[in-house]
């Protein structure tokens, strides 16, 4: 056999293994991850709560505070509400309010799919609107972190929330999939996540064009503070301030020096609590 041949026979079995992994990368990071929650801290004195959305039930916990105010916490990809714990305890401290959901494949909540925010937005609605009814005459704070960022945006909330926390959220799904393919392929995955971006749509029944939350930047109606870390690969400080720009007046930017993606109330409590505390107080409380 000539050596072309064996050449092009050789890149062919790359290229296959390479699709293969990819379909494995695609299933994996849609998949369900649905598991036991376990109880909520014993101190936040949270009851169980059940809210219907359109595409089944989600399952939470909620803490009445003993001020003014609510904030409904939305975590991350892969996570369930107990990841916001901290958060719903130190807030409560505050006096506030709070909601934890498990996204709709997430946790407790029905789901057959992760949909990177496009399915999970009915979610985000129908929690809204369950606080709205519950907690009549108080102004409601969102805090979303990742996937829970991303459902909040592409919820399109309009005016029926008061103040909005963006953590680490992506600004379009072909970045978000490219950055990561990049980390764990390198430059190779810059090349292969145009075949995760086409198989998406076949997998999950949404469009691209529904999963790009920096084009519904521009609809929040409330002010907003967009958080990032500095040395996030996931969602990059670049990514992050091109998503603060596409916001309406309003705005706030937080890098957080140092971090990467991940729990930046943990990676900086502090300042954590200083900065997203005194923005909720200015917006949430009369």
């Amino acid at each position: 056999m000539r050596r072309w041949a064996k050449h092009l026979i050789a890149l062919a079995c790359v290229l296959v293994i390479d699709a293969v992994a990819v379909f494995g990368v695609g299933e994996y990071l849609s998949a369900p991850v649905r598991h036991a929650v376990g109880a909520p801290p014993p101190e936040l004195y949270a009851s169980d709560v059940l809210i219907p959305t359109p595409r089944g039930p989600v399952t939470g916990w909620v803490a009445r505070g003993a001020g003014d105010g609510v904030v409904i916490l939305l975590h991350g990809v892969r996570a369930s509400r107990q990841q916001m714990s901290a958060r719903a305890l130190w807030l409560n401290r505050l006096g506030y309010s709070v909601l934890l959901i498990d996204l709709p494949s997430h946790g407790h909540s029905a789901g057959k799919r992760i949909t990177f925010g496009a399915h999970e937005a009915d979610a985000v609605r129908s929690a809204i609107a369950w606080v709205r009814r519950s907690m009549a005459g108080h102004k409601v704070g969102v805090i979303g972190v990742s996937l829970g960022a991303a459902a909040l945006v592409l919820s399109r909330p309009g005016a029926t929330v008061d103040a909005v926390v963006l953590e680490a959220m992506y600004p379009t799904i072909e970045e978000a999939i490219e950055n990561r393919l990049r980390m764990y392929l390198g430059a190779p995955g810059a090349w292969l996540a145009p075949l995760l971006s086409w198989q998406l749509p076949l997998r999950l029944g949404v469009a691209l064009e529904r999963l790009r939350p920096i084009d519904a930047m521009s609809a929040l109606a409330s002010p907003v503070l967009v958080i990032g870390g500095e040395e996030d690969r996931h969602t990059s400080a670049a990514e992050t301030r091109r998503i603060f720009a596409a916001a309406r007046a309003d705005k706030a930017l937080w890098l957080v020096p140092g971090a990467a993606h991940s729990d930046l109330y943990a990676y900086s409590k502090a300042n954590y609590e200083m900065r997203i505390g005194g923005f909720l107080q200015a917006k949430l409380r009369r």
